[in-house]
């Protein structure tokens, strides 16, 4: 079985850096939310079961990670930096490390989590 650990560790650079950078930002963020793999990716959400009610999820493709909030669209984004995607998702792909920013990314986390199973319910 894949942890969230593999899964980064196991990335190409400059992706694997990109996320060794962005994972303490989430876990800084989010304390007490569980970190696990889900859909073949990592997701960050409440309880016991990050896929029945997530956060944040961190995706790899060839050129890019993508960042990505669930209730992302209802995030106060000043930056302007998150792109929206299907439903409340929202997301920002990152191809360097310069892209991360500890500030910006905990406080949309701390947003996102806090909107996190309002969609449940």
């Amino acid at each position: 079985m894949t942890t969230v650990t593999d899964y980064l560790d196991g990335l190409d650079e400059p992706l694997r850096e990109i996320g060794a950078r962005l994972r303490p930002v989430i876990e800084d963020a989010l304390p007490g939310a569980t970190g696990a793999m889900w859909q073949g990716h990592p997701v960050w959400g409440r309880g016991d079961r990050p896929g029945r009610e997530p956060v944040c999820l961190v995706k790899a493709y060839p050129s890019y990670l993508t960042f990505g909030l669930w209730q992302g669209q209802e995030v106060d984004d000043p930056s302007g930096r998150l792109t929206p995607g299907a439903r409340s998702m929202a997301s920002v792909k990152l191809r360097t490390t310069d892209e991360v920013d500890p500030l910006l990314f905990g406080d949309w986390l701390r947003q996102a989590y806090a909107g996190a199973g309002r969609e449940a319910a």
